[in-house]
């Protein structure tokens, strides 16, 4: 059975790591998930990691050469498997189950989905949670936010009253990566003591000028000049490009799962979205087909390639590019 993330973080103090992990579902919990995992290992001594962005033409064969081969820098190696829609297929079922009957010795295979449902369930991952560890994480449910919200705030030293919480629940509509920022903004701007209501309204009003939901929202309704100024905006202000990155590629994924569907109005209630953000999409996508989404997705994985330091180029500039893109879909050709 999956472990809880209860259980995930007593197993990840664990003084060696499993051959073979799983972390799947909400994306803000599996991506900080990951990044506890990865620095866990470096603890360990895995000293090289070795990355895969699964996409329509990757060659499930590279995953068996990764596991064979001899590590050049380290005796440990991790492996960093990412599956963005949780879903193989045939070539790829078959490799996972492979690499997890007959594990390398002193390498750890991370597989990570941002998307996870019963429905993606099959002899795969359970081959796979039999053979490792594998964690589902699910958002808070409507009733669960308050008490998530007040977790997350004494995980930063901090805490609120009732009425602050139930504030800053409202102010966020169910959306985790914008608590979390929140959360992380209070951090900084609040001293010692409770936060109440009143000061939770003002600190949650005056936090920074520039913030990335601006800026997706700027460049999915088109409005590509406002997009560019709060991107650069937010770098002067000292954002970490990564960060920034991650709701981005949220929102493309999103904007690619409304671009697959059948109904446009039945996903975007599947999705939760609220008459505003439905109508964004909808125009954004009356703008460029499918392939366009899928291509601003394959750019921002070079991005973040980028940053990480794995691939030549300026990310900021490549993110200049990518923001004007999917606010105006003839300037694509720039991802040429």
């Amino acid at each position: 059975m999956p472990l809880s993330p209860g259980q995930w973080q007593k197993a990840l103090a664990a003084d060696r790591l499993e051959a073979v992990y799983m972390l799947a579902g909400e994306q803000l919990l599996v991506l900080e998930a990951a990044d506890a995992l990865r620095a866990r290992a470096r603890e360990l001594g895995y000293g090289e990691r070795e990355v895969f962005d699964v996409g329509q033409h990757f060659d499930w064969n590279d995953l068996a050469r990764a596991g064979a081969s001899m590590s050049l820098f380290a005796s440990r190696r991790l492996i960093d498997l990412r599956l963005p829609t949780g879903r193989p297929g045939t070539e790829g079922a078959k490799a996972i189950t492979a690499f997890c009957a007959d594990p390398p010795p002193d390498v750890t295979l991370l597989v990570t989905a941002m998307e996870w449902s019963s429905k993606h369930d099959g002899a795969w991952s359970r081959k796979l949670d039999t053979s490792g560890t594998m964690v589902v994480f699910n958002a808070p449910r409507p009733g669960e936010w308050s008490s998530w919200i007040g977790a997350r705030l004494a995980s930063r030293g901090l805490s609120a009253t009732p009425d602050a919480i139930a504030l800053l629940a409202e102010r966020v509509e169910g959306n985790l990566l914008a608590a979390a920022q929140e959360i992380d903004k209070l951090a900084v701007l609040h001293g010692e003591g409770r936060i109440d209501a009143a000061e939770m309204e003002t600190l949650v009003a005056d936090s920074a000028r520039y913030d990335v939901f601006k800026l997706t929202d700027a460049a999915f309704l088109g409005d590509g000049a406002r997009a560019l100024r709060i991107l650069a905006g937010l770098r002067s202000e000292g954002d970490e490009l990564l960060a920034l990155m991650g709701w981005l590629v949220n929102q493309l994924q999103l904007a690619l799962r409304l671009a697959n569907a059948q109904n446009f109005a039945a996903q975007a209630k599947a999705e939760r979205l609220w008459q505003a953000r439905e109508q964004l999409f909808r125009q954004a996508l009356r703008r460029a087909p499918r392939d366009h989404w899928l291509q601003c997705l394959a750019r921002a994985s070079r991005i973040d390639r980028m940053v990480k330091g794995r691939e030549a180029g300026n990310p900021w500039q490549e993110a200049e590019r990518l923001i004007a893109a999917i606010a105006e879909p003839r300037a694509a050709r720039a991802l040429a």
